[in-house]
């Protein structure tokens, strides 16, 4: 019995370490936060402070991914509020 009491709080304590990983991680965020088509037009640069830089491939993902900064921050900061700003520059997308 003491088995099967240890072998589930090692499994909880895991899976609290791996939530943990992700959130603290905002490239993992980033990762989730983007739809499939946002995703081909971005691409992770730095993170720093808080502040999210990101490569965009074109000047019209661009505009559009700026009048969406909000919403996407939004989603970002939805699991953890460690991301405080994104910014965005024109870069190549590999």
């Amino acid at each position: 019995m003491e088995a099967i009491k240890d072998t589930v709080i090692n499994v909880i304590e895991d899976l609290r370490a791996k939530k943990t990983k992700i959130s603290n991680n905002p490239q993992a965020l980033l990762k989730r936060a983007l739809t499939k088509k946002e995703s081909q037009h971005i691409k992770f640069n730095y993170s720093k402070k808080g502040i999210l830089s990101l490569y965009v491939d074109s000047s019209s993902w661009l505009y559009i991914l700026t009048l969406q900064k909000e919403e996407l921050l939004a989603r970002i900061n939805k699991k953890s509020n460690t991301v405080k700003d994104i910014r965005f520059r024109i870069g190549e997308i590999k």
